[in-house]
């Protein structure tokens, strides 16, 4: 008797062992890769605060296909050798996407990862043309490309700042050189010639010298490719030399870091990012549930949200959260309506209807320039 309930109460765990496997095993694990850690940390939060409440909002309302949707999420600090082992990891715990990865040398690295593994990658946020140029088919982006950004800054200095003395600098990572070589390119094309056309190391303090010799050159409008910290630096340090040419950046200067590191120096410096998607009204119950709990609705937030819900929309359309029907999905769309709105994709996993315009940092906040 005493055999016969040991046989039967341990039948009864292997059943539930088994039950609490198959539970496991039908959860759909999706991962946010990115900088969590390091100086573009603060991408990472923004990109963060979007997925976490994305994946929430899906799950409350039943998830996808009938499982649980779960979140994992690795640090790659926005460097590419870290991106490749945070990807290596996140193959080795089986999931089925990726949001991510951030920074643009960083998902270039990790996406040959995906690639070789056949494992959806979305970016919010990596704008690199390389992501997409090689043709991996697993990979998409719910932005722009910096050829597109490039061609909006270069049109502005042309039209607006004709005849003034034009510096590019860049911090030789494949995001900021991608952007200045072409605007660089754009610029040459419609006949203007930079005054200077420089580097500099990113994570450096002191850009002094490099402010000097914009500053003997009489340099009028400095555009650079790169990240906040840096160029937040170089604001304060040219002021410091009585030195305010009008500056012009991209997406990459759009944390609130920037005005925190350049104080007023900030003030006036513009910008190219998408239009603000907080305007939209489908994002309106999104931002205002973050908002409520002290989570800023700014910069790649909502792209983050919106890269889930278009994973999220594909994986139903598929009816499927294996990635070669979710990639196929993307692609054969049509489109996918999200917080930041209706996106389909092209063959290369760019967005059809990408769009660019000028913001501006005033008063210590970013506005868009209408």
């Amino acid at each position: 008797m005493i055999r016969a309930k040991l046989a039967v109460t341990a039948a009864a765990v292997a059943l539930g062992a088994g039950l609490w496997a198959g539970a496991a095993q039908a959860d759909i694990t999706i991962a946010l890769a990115g900088p969590m850690t390091g100086a573009a940390a603060a991408y990472g939060e923004q990109t963060r605060a979007g997925v976490e409440a994305a994946v929430a909002d899906i799950n409350a309302k039943g998830g996808l296909l009938g499982q649980k949707l779960v979140l994992t999420i690795a640090d790659d600090a926005c460097d590419a050798k870290q991106a490749v082992a945070a990807a290596n990891k996140l193959v080795s715990q089986n999931v089925a996407a990726v949001i991510g990865h951030v920074c643009s040398g960083a998902s270039i690295a990790a996406s040959n990862v995906y690639g070789e593994e056949g494992i959806v990658m979305i970016s919010p946020t990596a704008t690199s043309p390389q992501l997409t140029d090689r043709g991996l088919k697993n990979v998409f982006r719910v932005c722009g490309r910096d050829d597109q950004q490039g061609e909006v800054a270069a049109k502005l200095i042309a039209d607006r700042y004709k005849g003034k003395k034009v510096a590019i600098v860049h911090d030789k990572q494949a995001y900021g050189q991608g952007l200045a070589d072409d605007v660089k390119r754009r610029l040459n094309a419609a006949g203007i010639t930079e005054a200077a056309f420089t580097s500099i190391t990113a994570g450096e303090k002191d850009y002094s010298a490099l402010v000097t010799r914009l500053k003997s050159d009489g340099v009028d409008v400095l555009y650079y490719g790169g990240y906040d910290q840096e160029l937040g630096l170089i604001a304060r340090q040219a002021a410091d030399q009585q030195f305010r040419p009008q500056i012009i950046g991209a997406d990459g200067i759009q944390p609130q870091s920037y005005w925190n590191i350049a104080g007023e120096t900030a003030e006036g410096t513009l910008f190219t990012f998408s239009p603000d998607p907080q305007r939209n009204p489908a994002a309106k119950p999104v931002v205002e549930a973050l908002q409520a709990k002290n989570i800023r609705t700014d910069g790649f937030t909502l792209f983050a949200y919106a890269a889930v819900q278009t994973y999220a929309e594909a994986v139903q359309k598929a009816n499927s959260a294996k990635s070669d029907a979710v990639a196929k999905a993307l692609r054969a769309g049509p489109s996918f309506d999200t917080v930041v709105g209706s996106l389909s994709f092209d063959d290369k996993g760019d967005l059809k209807q990408p769009g660019y315009v000028f913001w501006a940092w005033k008063n210590g906040e970013k506005v868009q320039v209408d």
